[in-house]
């Protein structure tokens, strides 16, 4: 059944008709001429559940010190779970079973913390052409940048990928240790989508998350880096101008000049887990608070291109969500130019305080689009650091407004993410080193 499998892709993947895209679309990153990868065990046949209530399922525990995990997902059409271990490893779970050997480990580039440390292997995306290249990016964090880079999985161990295969795509300098973002996903667009924190210490002191051009004197005077704070996208099938990536036209500063061309969305804090809704792309953000609000940002899909020269800005640092930065505080107001106007900015759908609601750190979720729970289909579901409760959220674009209610009886310690497999099945990893299943029952 191997040998049948590997004939079938190669050709698939290979033939006269190589990916010629011309970098106005993202394209698959599948059509090289000879296929290096063979593919993973088929998805599961769907395990039909009926029932619109909601619980949770401890499917695995990883071991290792630290153990937390902070993401679960999965290659295309690929029945396996490959999960995301803070401390700089990928592990494989197959058939319900932990594998012993890591998929990768990374434990010689990363700078990873322990928790509530926030350094370290952050985020895990697949090509979508991963079948056949063998492609997949991570983002990590060292002792001064954010890093997104590529590896390949080995040739003839679908289990296993080549730890001397990874190439820096992207560096971003990053001055502290905390606010690092690190979701990466691709579009159905092909093109790949990455989360930068505003690089970290309180109150965006570079004003990096409003900052949108390296050579502007503003951002000279304050020491910025532009990237950062930021949702960016980029083109990885066509390289571009000596670096390892293309801009994708539909970038709002793809033409150069206003802004840095990689940026896509402006304005955010710690976007640490966001994800888009697999049937109508609308964009959904978790962005983690300062002192007082959390926030839920979502993102029609027809305005996450933004406007040429005008990119979608989420506000921070000049509101906290719906709060102002610091008005009548001791240090220069609202993103360090006394402006608190909120003209332009995108406001949230769903906010959290602090001190009532005992939201400390928002992990931004998904909207179930799996087979095996019909009853689920359509809702968003997310929950809080410290809040430690599943809400399950129904999106209507016509107030634009989110309806919300939290979920009794599926309380967990410290929830780090929450994010599909291939299938579109829902699992919330913790800090623990615990991986849940949402599902669904009468």
């Amino acid at each position: 059944m191997r040998l049948l499998a590997i004939v079938f892709i190669v050709a698939a993947c290979g033939g006269d008709h190589a990916n010629s895209g011309d970098g106005g679309n993202g394209g698959d990153g599948g059509g090289s001429a000879n296929c290096i990868n063979v593919p993973g065990p088929a998805l599961p046949a769907p395990n039909v559940q009926l029932g619109s209530n909601v619980k949770v399922t401890k499917i695995a525990t990883l071991d290792g010190n630290p153990a937390s995990a902070l993401l679960v997902t999965a290659p295309p059409d690929d029945g396996r779970l490959f999960v995301l271990q803070q401390s700089g490893e990928i592990r494989i779970i197959e058939d319900g079973q932990l594998k012993t050997t890591p998929f990768l480990s990374l434990d010689n580039v990363v700078l990873a913390e322990a928790p509530p440390g926030e350094r370290g292997l952050l985020g895990l995306a697949f090509d979508p052409g991963y079948a056949c290249n063998g492609q997949f990016y991570v983002y990590y964090t060292t002792s001064n940048a954010d890093v997104v880079a590529r590896y390949t999985v080995s040739q003839g161990d679908v289990d296993k990928a080549d730890p001397t295969s990874g190439e820096i795509v992207l560096s971003i300098p990053d001055p502290f240790e905390n606010h690092n973002g690190g979701m990466l996903e691709f579009g159905s667009d092909g093109y790949l989508y990455i989360s930068a924190g505003d690089g970290g210490s309180q109150f965006d002191p570079h004003v990096n998350a409003q900052a949108i051009l390296r050579t502007d004197p503003t951002c000279v005077a304050n020491g910025c880096e532009p990237l950062l704070g930021k949702i960016l996208r980029i083109d990885v099938h066509h390289p571009a101008n000596g670096k390892m990536y293309g801009i994708p036209s539909n970038n709002p500063y793809a033409a150069g000049g206003l802004g840095e061309p990689e940026i896509l969305i402006r304005g955010l804090r710690n976007p640490w887990r966001w994800s888009f809704d697999r049937m109508t792309g609308d964009m959904y953000i978790g962005d983690v608070g300062q002192n007082t609000l959390e926030e839920l940002d979502v993102i029609p899909r027809a305005q996450i291109d933004g406007t040429p020269n005008n990119p979608v800005n989420m506000g921070w640092s000049i509101y906290e969500a719906t709060a102002m930065v610091m008005p009548n505080g001791t240090m220069t107001n609202c993103n360090n130019n006394g402006t608190c106007s909120s003209a332009g900015l995108t406001a949230p759908l769903f906010v959290r305080d602090h001190a009532n609601d005992h939201w400390l750190a928002i992990i931004g979720g998904q909207v179930y689009r799996g087979q095996n729970y019909p009853g689920l289909t359509g809702n968003y579901y997310f929950t809080d650091y410290n809040a430690n409760t599943l809400v399950q959220a129904t999106y209507n674009a016509m107030g634009p407004s989110l309806s919300t209610a939290e979920i009794a009886g599926t309380t967990f310690t410290g929830a780090s993410s929450l994010h599909a497999d291939a299938a579109g099945e829902l699992y919330i990893t913790d800090i623990q080193g615990n991986i849940w299943q949402i599902q669904a029952t009468p």
